[in-house]
């Protein structure tokens, strides 16, 4: 076989039908897969048009995350400044005002007189009362004398061998032992002596009485009111009807109670620092310390009572006077802060818009805390994950999808 020598026509034939063969398998394969590409690309670009059309109509919305709030904090709460002691005295008798000793605004020490009341009634029982009581002491010793004599005229008899000494032995013994249902004459000394202890009662509740003519401090302080002047008639207790003599507190310490809401509660404890603000003295702020809590939160408020006492060093401040009590807590798990717009007040309790997923809205409950204006702390029903829709549309409804711009909130709740 030389170079150059041709196939034979058989060969060439069969070459050619091969070629054949294998461009119409590639054809029918190329007509096949675009025949099963076609309308899978045709759905594929409907569905990218789709998306691009809601995508295009979804609202634009502006985005937050919640921030976690400082571990260090101030709270600030209204207050009014109180006396640690503050009390109305009435008179415990009848009678009229002798004389007034005091006036508003004079300080007085504990026991001193505030006033005199002159109570003729009163004067008039005791006496009374005193005759009563000897006249009782005058009958006792009548009884024992009746009593002595009976017992001589017995101890005669038995001189005379009138009667027993068995019988004198017993009258004897019945006198010292005091057994008053033995003897008609012992009775009437225990009878007697009863009357004279009853008279004696009365004698002394009366002189008691007659201690209250004068109307003393019961602590020291200031008078902050007067309601009687000399001659007045004096009525005794303290009913509605009653109006007291005077009004007086002790103002060298002052407390305020404020109310401290849930959120903050276990952050406040007795013997926790406080600065006290007042706004005729804007330059000076007042040391004081929390003295007392009420131990029960308020069922409306969420809030509890609690007692902050302080010094009134130079009796500067004046009970009623407003002020403003800061503390300085550092709470352990400190809440969210979340932007003021952020928050949805429709029916029904708080919510705020996040975004889920594939950009979809959803809304949650969210509960409360401190309100700084622009921020808002929220104590419970977000992480720190949950995006926020600021200032969300009136008519957005959960589902709805959106187009989202990120931001972030500091931790004041200030965007970056």
């Amino acid at each position: 076989m030389t170079e150059g020598r041709e196939l034979p026509a058989s060969d060439a034939t069969r070459k050619r039908h091969s070629v054949r063969i294998v461009v119409r398998t590639l054809i029918i394969l190329v007509v096949l897969g675009v025949i099963g590409f076609a309308p899978r690309f045709w759905r594929e670009r409907q569905l990218r048009a789709t998306v691009h059309e809601v995508e295009s109509s979804a609202r634009v919305v502006t985005v937050a995350l919640p921030a976690r709030a400082s571990p260090a904090s101030d709270l600030v709460l209204p207050g009014s400044i109180q006396a640690v002691q503050e009390t109305a005295i009435y008179a415990r008798v009848d009678g009229y005002l002798k004389r007034r000793l005091v006036n508003i605004g004079d300080r007085v020490r504990s026991g001193d007189i505030l006033a005199e009341i002159d109570t003729p009634e009163l004067d008039q029982q005791f006496y009374q009362a005193k005759a009563a009581l000897a006249q009782a002491v005058s009958a006792l010793e009548q009884a024992r004398a009746a009593l002595r004599t009976n017992l001589e005229r017995w101890r005669t008899m038995k001189g005379r061998d009138l009667v027993a000494q068995q019988d004198v032995d017993d009258r004897q013994v019945l006198v010292k032992s005091g057994q008053a249902d033995v003897d008609a004459g012992q009775a009437n000394v225990a009878a007697a002596e009863a009357n004279v202890t009853a008279n004696k009662a009365n004698l002394e509740r009366l002189a008691n009485l007659q201690s209250f003519q004068n109307i003393r401090a019961p602590f020291a302080g200031v008078i902050t009111v007067r309601n009687v002047d000399n001659g007045a008639l004096i009525g005794a207790g303290s009913s509605t009807n009653t109006q007291p003599l005077f009004r007086m507190a002790q103002t060298d310490s002052l407390r305020i109670f404020v109310n401290v809401p849930q959120a903050y509660v276990a952050s406040i404890a007795p013997g926790l620092k406080t600065e006290v603000a007042v706004r005729e003295f804007p330059q000076k702020h007042f040391i004081a310390q929390v003295a007392n809590l009420a131990g029960a939160l308020d069922p409306v408020t969420r809030t509890m009572l609690t007692e902050v006492r302080m010094t009134n060093e130079g009796e500067l401040l004046r009970p009623g006077t407003y002020a403003d009590v800061k503390f300085q807590l550092t709470r352990k798990e400190p809440p969210l802060i979340v932007p003021a717009s952020a928050l949805i007040f429709r029916s029904g309790q708080p919510r705020v818009a996040t975004v889920v997923g594939a950009n979809k809205v959803r809304f949650q409950i969210v509960q409360l805390g401190r309100d700084y204006g622009a921020s808002i702390e929220v104590v419970d029903g977000l992480s720190e994950k949950d995006r926020l829709l600021i200032a969300p549309p009136d008519d957005l409804q959960d589902g709805d999808t959106v187009r989202v711009t990120e931001t972030r909130t500091g931790k004041n709740g200030e965007k970056n």
